[in-house]
């Protein structure tokens, strides 16, 4: 009978231990294991678990502004031959429909690479620049339209294509423009064609993407 009872003496402060670890959450009316930080009082209670998503902290800030400065080069083909040129692109408005449902789906200027690229639809203006003068091309140009960005690879991160249509305004023209798209690198580095079928704008331009979100 003093066998048991010395087995017995020797357990009971690894049971107490054991007790004492799991009846304090309990106690304090948290699940063991339950995330817990201290209190105003220095006592441990219990956070909130959700499945609520965050918003991004995205705003328009100086050093954003500086870096949409930076154009992405291109080159413009049309009746003349081959000329160089450069293009900016800014976002107005865009509604992303692949993202995280309880996220908003709205962005306005400043735009993440995953917000876009995982599926989205946006308004854009792109005002251009085309070396060379006269009446065939050259000068300043101004675009504005739709696009839209489907996701091909790992969300759109890897590999992501876009299509979009753009109304031309250039040397007192007007013209229709339809766009074809491919990008990788999250979205940073792409290719775009553009094709102006009219007649007194008619181009192909290729572009080299080159975004800073």
């Amino acid at each position: 009978m003093r066998r048991p009872a010395r087995f017995a003496r020797r357990r009971a402060p690894a049971l107490a231990a054991c007790a004492a670890v799991l009846g304090w959450p309990l106690a304090a009316g948290a699940a063991p294991g339950a995330p817990r930080e201290a209190d105003a009082g220095g006592g441990p209670r219990e956070v909130a678990v959700s499945g609520s998503a965050t918003e991004p902290g995205i705003r328009l800030t100086l050093p954003w502004l500086l870096v949409q400065l930076v154009p992405s080069p291109e080159l413009w083909i049309g009746a003349s031959g081959a000329r160089f040129g450069v293009r900016w692109q800014v976002t107005p408005v865009l509604y992303s429909f692949g993202i995280n449902r309880k996220l908003s789906p709205w962005r306005a200027f400043v735009v993440e690479p995953l917000t876009r690229h995982a599926g989205s639809i946006e308004l854009f203006g792109s005002p251009e620049y085309v070396a060379g003068s006269g009446a065939a091309a050259g000068g300043w140009m101004l675009r504005g339209g739709v696009r839209s960005y489907f996701p091909l690879l790992d969300r759109g991160e890897a590999l992501s294509c876009s299509l979009g249509g753009s109304v031309l305004h250039a040397r007192d023209q007007v013209a229709a423009s339809y766009e074809a798209g491919i990008y990788t690198l999250f979205g940073g580095l792409g290719a775009q064609v553009t094709v102006t079928p009219t007649a007194a704008l008619r181009s192909t331009t290729i572009t080299l993407s080159i975004r800073y979100f």
